[in-house]
């Protein structure tokens, strides 16, 4: 049996794409030495702009998304107005 999945969406604070982009690498070098996350992208505004993230991670139970989520380089830089973490389940795909 494979572990849950869970959908972690966050908006970035309004005009802190800069910031976004200040952290993108250490962002990126996370999720890869994490192996936690099965899917990942950030979310585009109406100019294409980065806006937010997509991540589903593949973790034992939600207080692991939590910490995963805590220890983001984006959470830690103050990047996020929002956060909401949700169990998933995959159906396609």
């Amino acid at each position: 049996m494979s572990m849950p999945l869970f959908a972690l969406i966050c908006r970035d604070r309004p005009g802190h794409l800069q910031t976004r982009l200040d952290n993108r690498a250490a962002h990126l070098g996370y999720i890869e030495q994490s192996g936690a996350v099965a899917q990942a992208g950030p979310f585009l505004d109406g100019a294409g702009q980065m806006c937010g993230s997509l991540v589903i991670l593949d973790v034992a139970n939600r207080a692991a998304a939590e910490a995963w989520a805590a220890g983001d380089p984006y959470a830690q830089a103050g990047l996020f107005d929002s956060v909401t973490i949700e169990e998933w389940k995959r159906v396609i795909g």
